[in-house]
């Protein structure tokens, strides 16, 4: 990951002799606009050319008519004054410093982003675009390397740009001949994908093709995994001669009748596995007989790394990372294989994830304009767009989901379910016809009309085991007309959304969310606080306390001050007495109360209710839940179980924008009993680096902070270790809550050093 480091250095370098010019480019949030593909592998061909063969190559979707077109800056300009972007019909023209259709001049401006405000664009049509920028000095940089994009007509199901789906032809890491005519084949991880061959035969014969996500022996695929983790077995006809073949999966009647997400016909259907065998299969089989094509949506691995001292913590990583890329095959945010429709609580964790190892916004955008319109049945779930919708202006600076969903997102608070306390609940028949459609609600779940209080999934179930105290996974949650984890929730919208009408400058919205969200506050301790015991009850009518309650009450600014300690001491108590979905929020509420010991010591559990379990079973993409015993039904392919991507960048190294578009963010790491943490996540302003190390005589961090950005960085204190230095020289900083803290340190590279 280092070598981040070394290009840095070398761009540094180039400075020294002039100003280095803007890169990556993005219009409409996307990268590598100008990118072809062809059966969804990146093709050479001109995008000039590409356009006038639309049936045959694919490229980035643009579909606004304004698109925003941004850029990044290296660290040696940490701040920038001025921008000019030229925008042009032909590459030529462009070449030419020639703006045909939009030459900005200079215009005053510190943003690395700009909305096109050109001549109209036309649809079908490529459009060729570059920029430059001026530092404090008024000293301009050479215009950065050109690009393009191609504008698309309106699309009646997409509001928002988007690239098409890529693949990646893969050939298996392991070959075993297992017998006189059959061949045992592993390609190292899970993925949806589509199995091609190319084979020999003396006569037309039949082989039997085995695909699978388990084995149960060595060299044995599992035949009866369980409900949803995927085994087919399907005789091909051979032709005599040498041929090339694709296997055809067959449809899945059941799914396709529940409306899901269709796989787009240029990418084809796909099917999980990681293991192939062929039997009866009478020739030898050449090396480079057996390929697999992953579908995904596109995926810079390179993007972001992480290494630890503590090797669990590294293969959970590692898992979580890759599964946010196995999981995006068809341009969504889904609940995995087994149903493929998108939920409003897997789009947040996705969300969130995938922001962490790759500055990937669109998927996260189209998921959640397809939510909105396209509600799941849970309430808290209803409450989460606004969440969605938060973090994407925070990541990426623009205001143009918020703007353009505000009213929608007004309706989905939920707040006509509201009674006289304030608290909403669903069980006080507010939910009308007319409220049902106003969020856009229709039909029936398991024959239930309707919003219904979810906590955690599932509800009920038998197993319980060492290491549970209740069926299912709500740690024994008694539901009551009154609901604290979905009151959690809707506090937290009411804070957001007065953040964003403070945005919109929406000033009568803004006071009046201020208002209602101090009444909810007030309300939530008069109801769910338990004045005995100071923790947060699972109703208005009952005693009984669970994990959820107090972890969602912890991790929205919920808890009393006074009663933290307490509240800490019961969620210790219950363990991970909670699904991989409700694990988000666990960890988000430890965190953020400085358990970061207890918090670390849950991620690389190897318990079977933890992520090393999901690696013991032998998943490669994080599972729908923590085994098999606990939802007989999961599935193998569950992005909602990624939660540790997002939880060690934003958590566990502390790396979160401040202000929107990551001009200003924090490094606050918090390590617990790890020695070392090295890390690099993107974002929208570059890729941030981090490697920090701890010891009885000193605690180091090295900081690489992208041009355009500042950062306030925290570092542990410790009595032993009473003295900073800043890039080698003793400086003065903050302390609180037991952290230094530098604030506004600016773009480039820094090491601090606690001693």
């Amino acid at each position: 990951m280092w070598k981040y480091m070394a290009l840095a250095s070398l761009i540094v370098s180039f400075a020294a002799k002039g100003q280095p010019p803007p890169f990556h480019l993005r219009c409409d949030l996307l990268p590598h606009t100008a990118t072809v593909y062809k059966s969804g592998i990146p093709d050479s061909t001109a995008p000039e050319r590409a356009v006038q063969e639309k049936n045959l190559y694919l490229f980035a979707k643009i579909l606004s008519e304004k698109p925003l077109l941004s850029w990044e800056t290296d660290s040696a300009l940490p701040v920038t004054t001025a921008y000019q972007i030229l925008v042009a019909s032909s590459r030529q023209l462009l070449n030419q410093d020639k703006g045909d259709y939009w030459d900005s001049k200079k215009v005053p401006s510190r943003s690395s982003r700009a909305t096109y405000s050109g001549k109209s664009l036309l649809p079908g049509k490529v459009y060729y675009w570059k920029v430059r920028v001026w530092d404090e000095k008024n000293r301009k940089t050479p215009f950065s390397q050109g690009t393009s994009f191609v504008t698309a007509q309106k699309d009646e199901k997409d509001t928002f740009s988007y690239h098409p789906l890529a693949a990646q032809i893969q050939e298996p890491q392991q070959i075993n001949q297992t017998g006189p005519n059959s061949y045992f084949l592993d390609f190292g991880k899970d993925a949806l994908s589509q199995l091609q061959l190319q084979l020999n035969s003396s006569q037309a014969d039949t082989i039997w093709i085995e695909v699978g996500e388990l084995t149960d022996k060595p060299f044995s695929i599992d035949k009866n995994p369980g409900r949803n983790i995927r085994y087919l077995k399907i005789p091909l006809l051979l032709k005599k001669g040498t041929h090339n073949y694709q296997i055809q999966w067959p449809e899945n009647v059941k799914r396709n009748s529940r409306n899901p997400i269709l796989m787009p016909g240029y990418a084809g259907e796909v099917y999980p596995f990681r293991y192939v065998t062929i039997q009866n299969y009478k020739e030898r089989l050449a090396p480079d007989a057996v390929r697999r094509k992953i579908i995904f949506y596109p995926f810079n691995s390179e993007a972001s790394d992480f290494a630890s001292s503590d090797t669990i913590l590294n293969q959970v990583w590692d898992l979580c990372k890759y599964s946010v890329k196995a999981t995006s095959f068809t341009g969504y945010y889904v609940d995995g294989d087994r149903e493929r429709i998108p939920y409003e609580a897997d789009a947040l964790i996705n969300q969130l994830s995938h922001y962490a190892v790759d500055a990937e916004y669109s998927m996260a955008r189209r998921t959640m304009d397809y939510l909105l319109y396209h509600p799941t049945w849970p309430t808290e779930w209803s409450l989460q767009n606004i969440l969605i919708a938060w973090n994407d202006y925070m990541y990426t600076g623009d205001d143009g989901l918020i703007k353009k969903y505000y009213p929608q997102l007004q309706k989905k608070l939920l707040m006509e379910l509201a009674g006289p306390n304030g608290l909403i609940s669903t069980r006080t028949n507010k939910q009308t016809d007319e409220f049902l459609a106003s969020i856009h609600m229709s039909g029936k779940f398991d024959g239930r009309r309707g919003l219904h209080d979810n906590v955690d999934w599932p509800q009920t179930g038998d197993f319980i085991g060492s290491e549970k105290e209740y069926g299912g996974e709500t740690d024994g949650f008694v539901y009551q007309t009154y609901n604290p984890v979905i009151n959690a929730f809707y506090y937290r919208n009411l804070i957001l959304i007065r953040q964003i009408a403070a945005v919109l400058k929406r000033t009568d919205d803004e006071i009046f969310y201020t208002q209602k969200a101090k009444e909810v506050y007030h309300s939530f301790q008069n109801v769910f606080r338990d004045e005995e015991t100071s923790l947060i009850r699972d109703g208005d009518s009952t005693t009984h306390s669970s994990l959820h309650a107090n972890m969602f009450a912890l991790a929205f600014g919920l808890i009393r001050p006074a009663d933290r300690e307490k509240v800490l001491t019961f969620i210790k108590s219950r363990r991970m007495a909670c699904s991989v979905y409700g694990a988000q929020f666990l960890l988000d509420a430890l965190y953020e109360a400085g358990e970061d010991q207890y918090a670390l010591e849950l991620m690389t559990s190897t318990a079977q209710r933890s992520w090393y379990n999901m690696i013991r079973s032998g998943s490669t993409i994080t599972m729908e839940a923590w085994d098999k015993v606990y939802k007989p039904n999961l599935d193998l392919n569950h992005a909602w179980g990624a939660a540790p991507a997002n939880i060690i960048v934003r958590h566990l190294v502390g790396i979160q924008p401040l202000s929107p578009g990551f001009e200003t963010f924090q490094v606050k790491p918090q390590i617990g009993r790890l020695t070392s943490v090295s890390l690099i996540t993107p974002t929208i302003k570059g890729p941030v680096l981090v490697k920090y190390n701890k010891s009885k005589r000193a605690d180091q961090m090295e900081i690489q902070i992208p041009g355009g950005a500042t950062a306030n960085i925290y570092i542990q204190y410790s009595p032993e270790k009473p003295n900073l230095l800043l890039n080698g020289k003793p400086t003065a900083a903050s302390l609180k809550n037991g952290f230094f803290i530098l604030k506004n340190i600016p773009a480039g590279k820094h090491t601090i050093i606690a001693n």
